[in-house]
């Protein structure tokens, strides 16, 4: 695992060195180097598109089996496996963007902590990108697009409070965050929320 995250840390760093000497901006730099991340992870935004298409489709089914087998936990777990089996239906299938961008994000923030960051290397002339946003305007704005992010992509209803607790925890943890990590992070979710929105449209649920 080590060496795989080596491998992407690696080559995290040299798309980022490269384009720093293109453009001359860290602040653009990072967020160029985000986006060509989220484009390469495209295919498996579609499958995780599909997938909760089908899950939102098969919701009618899955509440009548709840009013039908609530009472019984284990009976209800087995008729909605047996749903999705007639469905052909992965329920795990809209997780493995999520999963694959996780060692993504570790890696990135293990780039940018090493990044050789000119001496107080700004960007648009506010956020020093080596340390947290003084301003907590970036921690904001990394709660928000998480929380506008979650709220188009969340297909089960019972999952709701984590529509809330995750945004919650992420501007807590930008707080202390490198403001490149946090922009990194915002881009990542902005980027998400236009490719859901175009997403819905080409894979609407109805």
């Amino acid at each position: 695992m080590s060496a795989i995250m080596d491998w992407i840390a690696g080559g995290l760093g040299w798309v980022l060195d490269q384009l720093v000497q293109l453009t001359g901006s860290y602040g653009l730099s990072i967020i160029l180097s985000t986006i060509i991340v989220r484009l390469l992870l495209y295919p498996l935004t579609v499958s995780q598109t599909k997938s909760m298409v089908a899950m939102r489709r098969l919701q009618p089914q899955l509440d009548e089996l709840q009013k039908k087998y609530g009472d019984d936990k284990e009976k209800y777990q087995q008729k909605m496996v047996e749903l999705y089996q007639e469905h052909k239906i992965n329920p795990l299938g809209g997780c493995l963007p999520m999963l694959v961008q996780l060692p993504i994000l570790f890696a990135f923030f293990r780039v940018l902590n090493n990044a050789a960051f000119d001496e107080g290397a700004k960007f648009l002339g506010v956020w020093v990108l080596s340390q947290p946003d003084p301003y907590y305007i970036l921690p904001i704005l990394s709660a928000a697009t998480t929380y506008l992010q979650s709220r188009m992509t969340m297909t089960d209803q019972s999952q709701k409070a984590m529509m809330f607790v995750m945004p919650v925890m992420i501007g807590i943890f930008s707080l202390s965050f490198p403001s490149g990590m946090v922009i990194y992070w915002i881009t990542s979710n902005v980027f998400g929320i236009v490719q859901q929105a175009w997403m819905n449209k080409l894979y609407p649920v109805k």
